[in-house]
């Protein structure tokens, strides 16, 4: 019944022993290709503004500045941290963008 030959054999290849198979020569979907900048972004976004906790929040806000007075700040790792963040998103939005080849 569904052992009808097809007139085009599907080649696959697998990454990982197996545990990941994909058809050759596709490309990455254009929902990843959005995803991966719009994400990315966010998360840099996100480590920098609440670099020093959610000081501003209703309930703990009060414990959150209490505890920043207690203990050092290290903005410069921060960002670099976030600088390293943005780094490896940027090769990522590289990655997606580029134009495909298959090895």
């Amino acid at each position: 019944m569904s052992d009808q030959p097809t007139d085009k054999p599907t080649e696959l290849k697998d990454y990982a022993d197996g545990w990941i198979t994909e058809r050759k020569h596709t490309d990455i979907p254009p929902f990843l290709k959005f995803a991966y900048p719009v994400i990315g972004l966010f998360c840099v976004g996100y480590l920098i503004v609440f670099m020093d906790g959610e000081v501003n929040h209703s309930e703990r806000g009060v414990l959150v500045r209490k505890f920043n007075e207690m203990t050092a700040t290290a903005p410069g790792v921060m960002y670099l941290v976030a600088g390293l963040g943005l780094i490896y998103v940027l090769a990522t939005i590289i990655f997606a963008v580029r134009k495909f080849k298959e090895d």
